[in-house]
């Protein structure tokens, strides 16, 4: 429901221009002027985050990995099963315990930058994916 404005205007005994309204258009524009924030904030997210993908700080996901992620699965264990391992073929390929890799996929562990580098490769998946920037070492 939109309210139309119309102010009056004074003039205090000091020279100052004062603005009257009625309570329904203070809401009104206090109401517009929320919403306004809400938008800006939401517009500089969404420009932080474009921004991110182009510089390469970010990683575009496979839609079958977000929807692995948005059913409740971590997102160890969406890439390992979307590459079709099982933790048992990972730690193989990583030299890492089965147990452990269970833990990173429970979020009961946190892997170092290293091993979600090795385990990036295992997956033969980008490092970015797993929020680990490459190594610089050769």
């Amino acid at each position: 429901m939109a309210v139309e404005i119309h102010p009056q205007l004074l003039r205090s005994q000091s020279g100052d221009e004062l603005v009257v309204l009625t309570r329904a258009e203070y809401d009104a524009l206090s109401s517009a002027a929320a919403e306004a924030l809400e938008d800006a904030a939401d517009i500089a997210i969404y420009d932080a985050r474009i921004a991110d993908l182009h510089s390469g700080r970010d990683a575009i996901l496979p839609p079958e990995i977000s929807s692995a992620i948005l059913r409740g699965e971590s997102l160890l264990r969406a890439l390992r099963k979307w590459r079709d391992m099982t933790q048992l073929h990972l730690a193989h390929r990583t030299n890492l315990t089965q147990g452990y890799l269970s833990e990173l996929e429970a979020g009961r562990k946190t892997a170092t930058p290293q091993t979600l580098r090795v385990i990036a490769k295992a997956l033969d998946i980008d490092c970015a994916w797993l929020g680990v920037q490459k190594s610089n070492r050769r």
